[in-house]
């Protein structure tokens, strides 16, 4: 995987600035990423001002890499996590007012004080607290110590494909509204949705109270995640993924014996277009979602194991001897698994000086 650290840092500064003139601050989400801290470091110097995992061992691994950041832990945090959360995380976004009681505690015993951000069910129906349920829960928040309530967030898109728009934008600023109201305490942050939420935003929408959006995949794909459409000015090659041929032959795309299930529990597709030049390459299921690749022109994915990636490259000009090397661009999916896969070496590189 090779990752161009300046192409990021363009994407990243692009969009923080886009996004300052609409009045919204920008968490960089470094899942994807692994925690990596070079990445976390190009965002920072980008403009973005807070980092974001759902993983509360990549926020640790930026700690320790000196990442100079306020750190947030985007998913909910589990209870058997709750002092290395307190311990390694800023803030952390909840849904469970057992785990924020045990923040509190956790936060209390360290001498720390931890920051709450109140998640709220909006429509795509993965993490959130009802609506009618969210004044009780900020209530309880507020009496509890050694924590911060520093607002309210919402997720869409990334369970059910529930897009962010004007409506349940509104409803979330609403509810911040009504807190303010009958509570009396300030609703410091509105943060609206991930990436998902660019299309929306980026049409010259009324944001309302949404002033904090949590990026990642925009910041390394420079696409948005609802339609896969490139966002204007940003790179969309920042990170290429190659594989190396192991093997290339011409063999027939109609198997033959009995057939049963492959070891994913598929059965392989009858169709036979004759003899091609089939091409393997040194990459699997173990390390890439190979549905998420985009292959080169005159190369077709047809099927994957554990370790090997199976092509046709019968149309791929000058054809493909074994030790070759081919590129693949990636989606948020492939990415993911890429980076999380210690099988596949992570090389970073700059030629510029970012200030």
């Amino acid at each position: 995987m090779e990752i161009d650290l300046d192409k990021i840092y363009h994407n990243a500064r692009t969009l923080v600035s886009r996004l300052g003139e609409r009045g919204i601050s920008v968490t960089g989400v470094t899942k994807a990423a692994l925690g990596s801290p070079e990445i976390a470091n190009t965002w920072l110097r980008a403009g973005v001002r807070n980092l974001g995992d759902s993983r509360i061992e990549n926020i640790a691994t930026m700690r320790r890499a000196n990442v100079a950041a306020s750190m947030e832990l985007i998913r909910s945090p589990m209870l058997s996590q709750l002092d290395l959360v307190v311990a390694n995380a800023h803030l952390s976004y909840n849904t469970e007012i057992e785990v924020v009681r045990g923040l509190s505690s956790a936060a209390s015993k360290a001498n720390h004080t931890h920051g709450i951000i109140l998640m709220v069910e909006l429509g795509d129906l993965r993490e959130g607290i009802m609506p009618e349920h969210l004044e009780s829960a900020v209530r309880e928040t507020l009496l509890l110590p050694n924590l911060v309530f520093q607002g309210i967030g919402s997720n869409l898109a990334c369970r059910s494909g529930v897009s962010p728009d004007s409506r349940n934008m509104a409803a979330l600023s609403a509810l911040a509204d009504s807190i303010e109201a009958n509570l009396g305490v300030s609703v410091p942050t509105v943060s609206g949705g991930n990436s998902a939420n660019l299309e929306w935003v980026l049409s010259g929408a009324e944001t309302g109270r949404i002033n904090h959006l949590r990026l990642g995949a925009a910041l390394l794909l420079g696409r948005e995640p609802l339609h896969r459409q490139v966002i204007k000015e940003l790179h969309t090659d920042a990170i290429t993924l190659k594989a190396e041929v192991i093997e290339s032959k011409r063999k027939p795309t109609q198997p033959w014996g009995e057939i049963a299930q492959s070891a994913f529990g598929e059965v392989s597709p009858t169709y036979d277009k004759g003899s091609i030049t089939q091409t393997i390459f040194a990459i699997g299921r173990q390390d890439v979602d190979f549905a998420g690749l985009d292959p080169p022109s005159g190369i077709t994915i047809l099927a994957a194991s554990n370790d090997h990636l199976v092509v046709d490259s019968s149309n791929y000009p000058g054809g493909l001897a074994v030790g070759s090397e081919v590129p693949f661009q990636l989606n948020y999916s492939a990415l993911l698994r890429s980076m999380t896969s210690p099988f596949v070496t992570k090389t970073m590189y700059s030629q510029l000086e970012h200030s």
